[in-house]
C-alpha cells in the first residue's frame, strides 16, 4: 500500500535505517513471528469472550441449577441484565488499567507487564475452573460477586497484556500489527465454537463447562510459552533493536521496553500531548467503533431470539443465539480483519473513514425492532423473521473488524517512531474507553426494552 493510499509508511521502508542495513533485514521465516502475535492476540481476548459465552452455565449456578422460568426475580435481574453486568465489570477496571499500562510504559518494561497479567489471568481461570463442581447454591450472591471480580480481574490484565502487546507490535511493519489485531477476532470464534461444541457434547451444564474453562487454561498457558520464545526469533530481535538504537540489530535478546533503552532522555511518562496532536481524530474513530459495537453485542444480540423458538426445533431453541450472535459475529469481526491484510482503504485522513464509522450508528435501532425478548415497553417488532438479525450480525461485525483494525493500525504508524509503543497504548485506552461507555449505554438500551 502506497503512502498515497494509505497515509502510512508501507511495510519496506524502516525509518532510521541506512540501505545497507535495510537490504540485511531477515525475513520472517514460515511466518513464525506472525503466528505467534496470531496466537497472542487471540489470547488477549480468549478470556473475556470465554466468560461472556458461558451465559448459560452463569445463570445454571446462579439459580440453583434450575430452570430460569422458575425464578421470575431472577430472571428479571439477571437474564435482562447478564451481559450489561459483565460487560460493565470487565470494560470499567479495563479504562483504570490502560491508563496504569501508559504511566508504566517507561518505568516497568513489557516483559513484566505481560508475563504478570498472564499469570493473573492464569490464576483466575483456574479457580473459576475449580469452582464448576462446586456447590454454590447457599451463597449465590457470594457467587455472583466473585464472578464479576474475577471478570473485572480478567478484563483488566488481559487489557494490560493487549495494550503492551499492540504497543510492541507497532514496532514491526503493519502486517504484525493486522495479525495481534486479527487474533483478537479469531478469540471470540474460537470461544464460540468451544461454546456450542460443548453444549452439544456435554451431558450437562457443569460438564460443558469444565471442559470449556480447562480449554481456556492450556491456551493461556500456551502463549506464554510463546510470548517467551518471541524474543529468541531473529525477526523479532531485529525490529525491536532498531525501537530502541535507531538502527537494526540481531543482538538484543529482550523484549523489554525499559527506561534505559526506550527512553533516553529519561522522562518516565510518555508526553501526551504530541501523540495526541498526531491522532487524536483517530483516536475518535476507534472510541464511536466500539462503543457501538459493546451496546449491540452481546447485550441486545444474544437477547434476539428466533421468532419460531417455541416450535421445538434444536436450531431455533437450543442452538438459534450460540449459532447467531455469538458464532456469526465473531466470524464476521474476524473476516473484516482479515480483509485490512489487502485493502487499506480509506487512509487514517480521508473523510470517508469518519463518514464510514458514524454510519455504524445506525445499526442499533435495526437490532432494537429485531425479536428482542422479554419486550416490557418497546411492542413493535419490525423485522419478525430470523434472517434480519443474521443479516445485522454480519453487519456489524465485517464493520467492527475491518474499520476497527484500520484506525488501530493507522494510530502508532501516524507517530514518530519513538513514540509508537505509548501510542499503541493510548490507542487500547480509547478503544476500552467505548466499551465501557458502549456497555453502560447498553443497560439503557436493555431497560428501554
Amino acid at each position: 500500500m502506497s503512502d498515497e493510499r494509505s497515509g502510512v509508511n508501507p511495510e519496506e521502508e524502516d525509518e532510521g535505517m541506512t540501505p545497507l542495513i535495510a537490504r540485511q533485514r531477515p525475513h520472517d521465516s514460515y511466518c513464525l513471528v506472525y503466528g505467534i502475535f496470531f496466537m497472542l492476540g487471540i489470547g488477549s481476548l480468549l478470556p473475556w469472550n470465554f466468560f461472556i459465552t458461558a451465559k448459560h452455565y452463569w445463570l445454571y449456578k446462579l439459580n440453583n441449577g434450575s430452570s430460569l422460568a422458575s425464578n421470575k426475580e431472577l430472571h428479571t435481574d439477571l437474564s435482562d441484565y447478564f451481559e450489561s453486568y459483565l460487560a460493565i465489570a470487565s470494560t470499567v477496571p479495563s479504562v483504570l488499567c490502560l491508563v496504569l499500562n501508559y504511566l508504566l510504559v517507561n518505568r516497568l518494561s513489557s516483559n513484566v507487564r505481560i508475563l504478570l497479567s498472564l499469570a493473573v489471568i492464569l490464576l483466575v481461570f483456574m479457580i473459576t475452573t475449580v469452582l464448576v463442581k462446586m456447590d454454590v447454591s447457599g451463597c449465590r450472591k457470594m457467587f455472583l460477586a466473585g464472578t464479576l471480580a474475577s471478570v473485572a480481574l480478567v478484563s483488566g490484565a488481559s487489557n494490560i497484556f493487549s495494550g503492551s502487546m499492540f504497543g510492541i507490535s507497532a514496532y514491526f511493519p503493519m502486517r504484525i500489527s493486522q495479525a495481534l489485531i486479527s487474533g483478537q477476532a479469531m478469540g471470540g470464534t474460537l470461544s464460540a465454537v468451544a461454546s456450542i461444541v460443548d453444549l452439544a457434547a456435554a451431558s450437562d451444564e457443569t460438564s460443558s463447562a469444565l471442559a470449556y474453562f480447562l480449554t481456556a487454561d492450556i491456551f493461556i498457558i500456551f502463549c506464554i510459552i510463546l510470548y517467551l520464545l518471541l524474543p529468541k526469533v531473529t525477526y523479532s530481535r531485529y525490529y525491536l533493536g532498531a525501537s530502541c538504537t535507531g538502527t537494526a540489530t540481531t543482538s538484543d535478546s529482550s523484549l523489554s521496553t525499559s527506561t534505559s533503552s526506550s527512553n533516553p532522555s529519561g522522562i518516565s511518562v510518555p508526553p501526551l500531548r504530541p501523540i495526541m496532536g498526531k491522532m487524536w481524530k483517530l483516536c475518535i474513530y476507534v472510541f464511536w467503533i466500539f462503543f457501538i459495537s459493546i451496546t449491540i453485542f452481546p447485550a441486545i444480540s444474544s437477547g434476539i431470539q428466533s421468532v419460531d423458538k417455541d416450535s421445538g426445533s434444536p436450531w431455533s431453541g437450543t442452538y438459534f443465539v450460540p449459532l447467531t450472535s455469538f458464532l456469526l459475529y465473531n466470524v464476521a469481526d474476524f473476516s473484516g480483519r482479515q480483509m485490512t491484510i489487502w485493502l487499506q482503504v480509506p487512509g487514517p485522513t480521508s473523510p470517508v473513514l469518519p463518514i464510514l464509522v458514524a454510519c455504524r450508528t445506525a445499526l442499533v435501532p435495526l437490532f432494537m425492532f429485531c425479536n428482542y425478548q422479554p419486550r416490557y415497553h418497546l411492542q413493535r417488532v419490525f423485522f419478525a423473521y430470523d434472517l434480519f438479525p443474521v443479516i445485522f450480525v454480519c453487519l456489524l461485525g465485517l464493520s467492527n473488524g475491518y474499520l476497527g483494525t484500520l484506525t488501530m493500525i493507522y494510530g502508532p504508524k501516524v507517530v514518530p517512531r519513538d513514540l509508537a509503543e505509548p501510542a499503541g497504548v493510548i490507542m487500547s485506552f480509547f478503544l476500552t474507553a467505548g466499551l465501557a461507555a458502549g456497555s453502560a449505554f447498553s443497560v439503557l438500551l436493555v431497560y428501554f426494552f
